[in-house]
């Protein structure tokens, strides 16, 4: 689930509008559940719409008398995070079942917005199935679970098989480390006018985005090792400062944009760029490389809205390397969704009946597939029609065995948004990257109560 194109102020509207609607009904009847979801802004794609839809019809059937409300938000990723904490606050406002991003659910644990799923999922047989990765992702320091995953994803590079040829670069490119990926943009740059060379997510209009698309992807590059984190030390419990590898990754994203690598500033700033790209860029051919995720399929499948049946064809895929190509050679970021209880909903046992139906190998797997999603359970990743349901599905799912995750912590929203701002400084050129690294290690001092290590 991405932003998708629609002016800001008929987002919000749109927006307002569903919390009205749930504000007015959270919790008055006992016999319905609510359930709040990210909704596309673009009408046309309806890929979580009709698979909940389904969803509803499978929970009133095995539950005669019990009703299911679908409250839909729309809005582009950051203000859907604003508008449902707004809802959280309140019995009022509150529905029974939400969509939590798993960057944004410790802070909303922190806050006591969500309840503890652990005495469901001690009963719940499923739970077995799912990865312990994917649990992890919902849990608090506490060590209660708050979130039940609907999958992860992976990320890498998508390039344009007719551009690279027109450049004369190969149809099975595969870059080996930063300067590899610099170098085919600038050829791009160079044999092929018209086209954006090379995107990457930036600034804060993207959000996290920018962050976990675009920085990060980079910044896990600089490693030198294949379980390190370069973004929090875990031994000491701290966020890092002073890194040459995020001076390193400022320096790429200014690169790109300081010699005309990537899309003009003001589109890369633009909260709705990400649907442009995947509706508008790469479908007709005026886009180079893009580092982005496993989930843009989604948007171009049968029934999605914007049919591309030919992107298999017209597009390559290749792993992010690390910097230097240093060990392990390849890196990706993994995130996804999961679906909590508020703790202010009103039928919390009925809620988690609709996770038990949602959350079915069947369904799960319907999913998985229809979202262009990696399985985070395992009874569906070994099953032979989910990994062939699907191109590209077997490269992303490889990439789990280099993957990171953002660290869960209550203050990563903060430090998210911090790094966007880093990011923004050197794409607009207000800023160089001495000057953003230091304000950012001023900003993590700040938002993490000085909790920082230098290094």
């Amino acid at each position: 689930m991405r932003p998708t194109p629609a002016p800001l102020l008929l987002a919000t509207l749109l927006t307002a509008t569903a919390l009205t609607a749930c504000g007015s009904g959270a919790g008055s009847d006992p016999d319905t559940v609510e359930i709040s979801y990210k909704q596309s802004t673009d009408n046309s794609v309806r890929v979580m719409d009709t698979y909940l839809a389904d969803i509803k019809k499978q929970f009133e059937k095995a539950n005669p008398g019990k009703k299911v409300k679908l409250v839909p938000i729309k809005a582009p990723d950051s203000e859907y995070y604003t508008k449902l904490q707004q809802m959280l606050r309140s019995p009022k406002t509150a529905p029974d079942l939400v969509y939590e991003d798993t960057f944004l659910i410790n802070s909303d644990i922190t806050s006591g917005y969500l309840k503890p799923l652990d005495p469901y999922l001690d009963k719940w047989d499923d739970w077995g199935h799912f990865i312990d990765t994917a649990k992890s992702a919902a849990q608090a320091e506490d060590g209660k679970t708050y979130g039940v995953p609907d999958g992860t994803d992976t990320r890498g590079l998508w390039f344009d098989k007719g551009i690279f040829k027109r450049a004369g670069l190969p149809a099975d490119w595969q870059p080996k480390t930063w300067d590899d990926i610099l170098d085919a943009a600038r050829t791009i740059k160079e044999k092929v006018p018209g086209v954006t060379p090379m995107n990457v997510y930036t600034g804060k209009p993207a959000g996290e985005a920018a962050t976990m698309q675009g920085f990060e992807m980079l910044l896990y590059g600089t490693a030198t090792g294949a379980t390190e984190s370069p973004l929090y030390d875990t031994a000491s419990k701290k966020w890092i400062t002073g890194s040459q590898g995020f001076k390193d990754s400022l320096e790429f994203v200014e690169t790109v944009f300081k010699e005309k690598l990537g899309p003009d500033v003001s589109d890369a700033l633009d909260p709705n760029f990400a649907t442009s790209v995947r509706g508008e860029l790469l479908p007709e051919g005026k886009l180079g490389i893009n580092l982005d995720g496993s989930w843009l399929p989604q948007d171009w499948l049968k029934g999605s809205g914007h049919e591309w049946p030919e992107w298999s064809e017209k597009l390559g895929l290749a792993y992010m390397p690390t910097q230097a190509g240093q060990s392990p050679g390849k890196v990706s970021m993994s995130g996804g969704w999961t679906w909590a209880v508020p703790s202010k909903a009103a039928n919390p046992d009925l809620a988690f009946e609709f996770v038990k139906i949602m959350q079915t190998k069947a369904n799960a797997q319907k999913w998985y597939i229809a979202n262009s999603g990696i399985a985070v359970r395992t009874d569906v990743a070994e099953d032979p029609a989910y990994v062939k349901a699907q191109p590209g599905l077997d490269f992303f799912t490889g990439l789990v065995a280099n993957t990171h995750y953002r660290p869960a912590y209550p203050a990563y929203p903060k430090v998210s948004t911090a790094i966007q701002e880093a990011m923004e400084g050197v794409t607009t050129g207000d800023s160089s990257v001495a000057e953003a690294a230091k304000a950012y290690d001023e900003e993590l001092k700040s938002v993490t109560d000085n909790q920082v290590i230098k290094k």
